[in-house]
């Protein structure tokens, strides 16, 4: 466990001590912040029947902040290791290839989350001054937090798998975003599919994030996303260890 924590700081300290990381959080500070003011002003003259975490997630902003910001906070997890030759020296340490691509995975979606709290501030805000304070249950705040760590922990996986595959950050890059970029489109296919079309139907049904994501604005939690998107999830930790794995075998 002493190992795995040390892989943790190591990987966090990379965003921490580079612009790279700085320039994620603005990113998603300014498009936060930019939903926020927009849903300000549609509520302004407009009641709303649902809650306004819901809101947020009807809008663009946040697959946009989801799409771009995780190919890369990723990116460089396994590319830049392979490129600047430290990979083979991490890799003969005494650690296990589980616990590199666990701490790797770990320290990434911390980040990930660390992004999001900017988010809290809206929230105080709207609460503060909002004539519904049931507008902002806690509910629904529990829920927008565990869909947003649910959501990220599975395109954190998908970018680690992505990372591991490649020596070019660019290139890693690019195969995370058409891998979020397939399933936010699936996501529309499964809205415009009826879930009794037949088996297909429903499995495209299955796989619409943004159901899943409004059941969880709501405070609504339903045991099939969650293990879908923890499946998801383990699924490419499981190929990105495989493709470490692979290198015994070069």
């Amino acid at each position: 466990m002493h190992v795995y924590w040390t892989l943790i700081r190591r990987e966090l300290s990379a965003y921490f001590f580079s612009l790279t990381g700085y320039v994620i959080i603005a990113a998603a500070v300014f498009l936060t912040g930019a939903s926020f003011a927009l849903m300000l002003v549609k509520l302004q003259d407009t009641a709303t029947p649902m809650p306004v975490t819901e809101l947020f997630f009807a809008t663009p902003f946040f697959w946009l902040i989801l799409l771009l910001t995780a190919p890369v906070i990723t990116m460089r997890l396994f590319a830049h290791e392979k490129f600047s030759g430290t990979f083979e020296t991490l890799m003969t340490a005494p650690v296990s290839d589980a616990q590199v691509v666990l701490a790797k995975f770990s320290a990434a979606w911390i980040f990930y989350m660390l992004m999001w709290l900017p988010l809290i501030a809206n929230i105080v805000i709207l609460r503060r001054y909002t004539s519904d304070p049931s507008a902002m249950d806690a509910a629904a705040v529990g829920g927008t937090w565990l869909g947003v760590g649910l959501l990220g922990g599975a395109f954190m996986a998908m970018g680690c798998f992505a990372s591991a595959l490649s020596r070019s950050q660019i290139i890693a890059a690019m195969v995370c975003l058409v891998g979020g970029v397939s399933l936010f489109l699936l996501s529309f296919l499964g809205e415009k599919l009826d879930a009794g079309t037949g088996w297909w139907g429903q499995c495209f049904a299955y796989l619409n994030l943004f159901d899943h994501m409004d059941d969880f604005a709501r405070g609504v939690v339903d045991t099939r996303p969650v293990v879908f998107l923890l499946s998801l999830t383990g699924l490419f930790l499981y190929l990105t260890l495989g493709v470490v794995q692979s290198r015994r075998w070069r």
